[in-house]
């Protein structure tokens, strides 16, 4: 089943929701993000526009939006002809959107409002991976910034002001979502580092696919004019890259990375994994020629296949791993360059469509031994 949540504040209408089943349900979901509310809000605005030319027969989109840290409003976007409407069905005092229990609540309410055979979920937000809330330091930017100009910055969705108090860990928001009883058909992380191994594994059991980029993504976020045909109804996930590569090859600066992983492989690469791992141990003389797809000093995020490729000595695991990460990673695109806050545009040389953080020695990664992944593969 597949439902798209999406929260965003609007202006109280009269309540005229359909409690019947529909074939699939989108919830855009927006918890408090402080600077990037203007950006949600036009991303909404350009979903909107891919709906007056879909057909929403079976199809219902709706939305949770915190106005504030501590409000928020669930509502429904409803098509009638060719005029969107919001559709106010609950509003929040206090939602406890960094809970498993709220996120919990939170769907249940979307089930209740826009049940649906199917389920998917658009996250917009800042992120970081799958690194701890703990660990992101208090203005997101880590431990290591590096001095720029910041007449020559472009604002994506990683830089900002949220507080720890405002974050969730990816646990968080695994449990929840298994918790209300559903498995997603895909998560799209409208959010910074999001497509990375470590948290694909974390979410294997609440979604078949997760969508995401491996670096930072724009403010702007996704292209949902001309992306959201792909996202509706019965996803196309090729489609949909070819619509993000098409938007920010051309966007200033001309930089975007996103990839589609198939959660169902990912059981079968971590025992791959565990299998290279016992075989070869990494040469950290090696860092310096890995693939980083951030701008952290030292790297967080590698390229997962370049990793492997200076990690494995064995040519018939390494044939299997490619294999593997075929099937992972089915589809993917990247502009010539990727852009950080930290460095600029920096080149990307190889591309899987997914990160590690295996290699990293960043004291920011310090707690990766304690993630899923690292114990299933170690």
């Amino acid at each position: 089943m597949t439902v798209l949540f999406i929260v965003m504040a609007c202006q109280d209408e009269k309540l005229t929701i359909n409690p019947t089943t529909s074939e699939r349900t989108l919830f855009l979901y927006y918890p408090w993000s402080s600077d990037l509310t203007q950006y949600f809000t036009h991303n909404i605005s350009d979903l909107e526009s891919s709906l007056k030319t879909t057909d929403m027969t079976e199809q219902k989109v709706i939305v949770f939006m915190c106005t504030s840290a501590t409000e928020a409003s669930l509502f429904e976007l409803q098509r009638n002809g060719q005029e969107i409407k919001k559709v106010i069905v609950k509003n929040y005092s206090k939602p406890a959107y960094t809970t498993s229990a709220g996120i919990t609540s939170f769907i249940n309410d979307v089930k209740k409002f826009a049940p649906a055979k199917v389920y998917s979920m658009v996250i917009g937000s800042h992120g970081m991976g799958w690194l701890p809330a703990e660990n992101t330091g208090s203005d997101n930017r880590l431990l290591h910034v590096l001095s720029i100009d910041t007449t020559q910055i472009f604002m994506t969705r990683f830089y900002g002001g949220e507080t720890r108090e405002d974050r969730t860990n990816i646990n968080i928001l695994a449990k929840g979502i298994v918790d209300a009883g559903i498995k997603l058909e895909y998560i799209l992380f409208d959010d910074c580092y999001m497509s990375s191994i470590e948290v694909a594994y974390e979410l294997k059991d609440a979604t078949n696919y997760l969508i995401g980029s491996t670096s930072e993504i724009m403010a702007y976020g996704m292209p949902y004019e001309i992306m959201g045909k792909s996202l509706l109804g019965n996803p196309d996930y090729q489609a949909a890259c070819d619509s993000f590569y098409s938007f920010y090859a051309k966007y200033n600066p001309p930089c975007g990375t996103l990839g589609v992983t198939d959660c169902s492989q990912l059981d079968s690469m971590a025992m791959l994994m565990k299998k290279i791992n016992a075989h070869d141990t990494f040469n950290e003389q090696c860092l310096d020629s890995l693939q980083q797809m951030d701008g952290y000093i030292p790297p967080i995020f590698y390229d997962y296949e370049d990793y492997v490729k200076h990690l494995c000595t064995d040519a018939t695991l390494l044939g299997r791993f490619k294999e593997q990460l075929m099937r992972l990673v089915p589809y993917k695109v990247h502009t010539k360059y990727f852009y950080t806050m930290n460095g600029g545009m920096k080149p990307i040389h190889t591309f899987s469509g997914i990160t590690i953080s295996d290699p990293s020695i960043s004291a920011a990664t310090e707690t990766k031994k304690e993630t899923k992944w690292y114990r299933a593969t170690h």
